[in-house]
């Protein structure tokens, strides 16, 4: 699914150069829920930004689903992000005066995808993202966080995509709240065997993933599986 081979990601300001990532290379096979850890100025933000398909390396290659796309334009890239990739971020990112329903119909509406598929796929995606029908005509200001960030993991999902990149999708959430949004992770890999890269610098979420690759100073300086697995079994969906 994910292939990095020696990626390098040089910045100029200035004068100086600065390497954030120094020649990185992993593999991340179709289905596996790997988590990206690293503290803040490790590399990890601009090695989410490539997978992504938001920046692309200095040097090296990176093969999404078998596609090279370290060459690509930005216009071809945007393709790519809309067709493949499902994007959950710290901040919900969703429309105050839109519906539920309608905030996860939006990259459809984007995508010029007939408006009658549209609501059947948008609420099937927030079935799988385990979010009650009952909310679906809430707006988000109606919603908790943890509602919300279900919300915005159902649009994530709404397109299909190989792959979901979730950054640091539990950062404004409380402990228990986080654990939800966790959970939906998990059962998003288990039940559907979705593949998802997840972007954290707590442990403890990382722990969720069956396998972890620690970055530090722009390198990789472990990448192993998850040895206890932290496996959430709270299944209360409603909060």
């Amino acid at each position: 699914m994910i292939e990095c081979k020696n990626i390098v990601k040089t910045y100029q300001t200035g004068e100086t150069q600065m390497n954030a990532l120094k020649g990185v290379s992993f593999t991340i096979r179709d289905g596996e829920f790997v988590a990206i850890m690293g503290p803040s100025g490790s590399g990890k933000s601009t090695l989410m930004h490539m997978i992504g398909c938001l920046d692309t390396p200095t040097l090296g290659t990176y093969a999404l689903d078998g596609h090279d796309v370290s060459k690509l334009s930005d216009n071809e890239l945007a393709d790519i992000r809309n067709q493949k990739i499902g994007f959950v971020f710290q901040a919900f990112n969703l429309l105050a005066r839109a519906s539920v329903l309608r905030n996860v119909e939006l990259p459809l509406v984007y995508a010029g995808i007939d408006p009658s598929l549209r609501k059947k796929q948008a609420e099937s995606a927030l079935v799988s993202a385990a979010f009650p029908e009952k909310f679906w005509n809430y707006t988000p200001n109606q919603l908790s966080g943890g509602m919300m960030q279900r919300v915005a993991i159902a649009r994530a999902l709404v397109n299909n995509p190989s792959l979901i990149l979730a950054d640091e999708p539990t950062g404004n959430l409380d402990t228990k709240t986080g654990e939800i949004v966790l959970d939906t992770f998990q059962r998003l890999h288990m039940e559907e065997s979705r593949t998802i890269v997840l972007i954290t610098h707590e442990p403890y979420v990382a722990e969720h993933a069956e396998r972890i690759i620690h970055i530090r100073d722009g390198e990789i300086v472990s990448d192993e599986k998850v040895k206890n697995r932290r496996i959430v079994t709270n299944h209360n969906h409603a909060q």
